[in-house]
Parts: C-alpha cells; sequence; structure tokens
C-alpha cells in the first residue's frame, strides 16, 4: 500500500512522514525501514537504502508506508504484536546510520493497542 495515512497491516504514516519519505526516496532511491529492539537509537525506526539493507530471518514484514517497506525484528514483533505503529517524524537528531539524519529530524514510531495481548 502507499499513499499519505493509509493503513498497512500494523503500520501507517503520519502526513509528515509521508513528506519526508518522499524527499528521501528522491534523493536516494527506493528505501526500507527497519524497527529493531536494540538500545539507544537502535529502538528507533531506521530508514536506509532499500538495496543496503539486508532483511532477517525473523524480521516481520508489517506493511508499506508511502510505497516503502516497513519490518520489524522477530523478537520486537512477539512484544508489540497487539499494537498498530504510526511512523511519525520529529525535530531533533537521531542516528547518524539513518538517512533523515542530516535533515536534522528524526522518524519514531507511535503506537496504540489493537487487541489483546493476552489472546491467542
Amino acid at each position: 500500500m502507499s499513499g499519505t495515512g493509509e493503513q498497512a497491516p500494523g503500520v501507517s504514516v503520519a502526513p509528515g512522514a509521508a513528506e519526508l519519505i518522499e524527499r528521501l526516496r528522491t534523493r536516494h532511491g527506493p528505501l526500507l525501514f527497519h524497527q529493531s529492539g536494540g538500545c539507544c537509537d537502535g529502538s528507533a525506526p531506521m530508514c536506509y537504502p532499500r538495496d543496503e539493507f539486508r532483511v532477517g530471518e525473523r524480521d516481520v514484514h508489517l506493511g508499506d508506508v508511502h510505497g516503502q517497506p516497513f519490518y520489524i525484528g522477530g523478537s520486537q514483533y512477539a512484544l508489540w504484536c497487539h499494537t498498530h505503529l504510526v511512523l511519525d517524524v520529529v525535530p531533533g537528531r537521531g542516528s547518524g546510520f539513518s538517512l533523515e539524519a542530516p535533515e536534522g529530524v528524526r522518524f519514531l514510531v507511535r503506537s496504540r493497542v489493537t487487541g489483546d495481548p493476552d489472546r491467542t
């Protein structure tokens, strides 16, 4: 799925983030987002050129944000499987490895519970 604010399984995109994604896609080509469970900036969603990131066997594809795939690490997915993630952007510098870092902004995810985490 693509488009500003469109729902995808488990993930959607805020309007400001969609605008930034389009600028980054124009500059860098196809993108890929990955949400891991590392410490510090590792817990923030990271944006990479799509051909420069290798998706792992345990990574889960939550859907697409503005036409770009969004993955989450398997261990994080196990914890967040009952939430809907919204990719957003805020002022400030995130990791130097994520493509938005030179823009003076950083991606973040907001979440809301979508189901009963005790049900399987």
